[in-house]
């Protein structure tokens, strides 16, 4: 294995809930950002791969969390990667809009974790992740940006 070729990639899912159908008008702004910043995420460093729903450019028909709640699920090589494209990129306009759009979560609605170099999580995988973290608090399977694990306490026995 070459230092061009890390063992493990970040994997995140980000539950976001809709306060307002994406065809609604007061939806706009956050529909317009939405290929931009698919395509910058696509081009920024580090990026991996992301949720597209089969014959769309992003996800946001899909609705495994439920009825009224899109989800957004990629891959880094990093976490610091996934931090520079979240925090210092036009994605940031999303965040500082998101009170317009979504409503509050009283729990967990992102999650990270650690996979293998080349696997693609499901979003039942994602799922099951964020339910851990819902229910047992941030470990090396499941962590946020503020209670992040490394990819080596991942793969210990511990965080397996």
């Amino acid at each position: 294995m070459t230092a061009s070729a890390p063992a493990a990639h970040l994997a995140q899912l980000n539950l976001a809930t809709l306060l307002h159908p994406l065809d609604d008008p007061r939806m706009a702004p956050f529909v317009e950002m939405l290929d931009p910043v698919n395509a910058a995420a696509d081009a920024a460093p580090g990026f991996v791969w992301r949720l597209v729903e089969e014959g769309s450019p992003d996800a946001t028909g899909l609705r495994p969390a439920g009825e009224g709640v899109i989800v957004n699920m990629s891959v880094w090589e990093s976490q610091e990667a996934l931090w520079d494209f979240t925090y210092r990129s036009g994605h940031l306009e999303v965040m500082r809009g998101r009170r317009d759009w979504f409503a509050r979560h009283v729990e967990a609605h992102l999650v990270l974790w650690w996979v293998p170099a080349g696997h693609r999580p499901t979003v039942g995988e994602a799922l099951e992740r964020l339910a851990d973290l819902r229910a047992h608090g941030p470990s090396p399977r499941a962590f946020t940006f503020s209670s992040a694990y490394t990819a080596t306490e991942a793969a210990s026995p511990a965080g397996l």
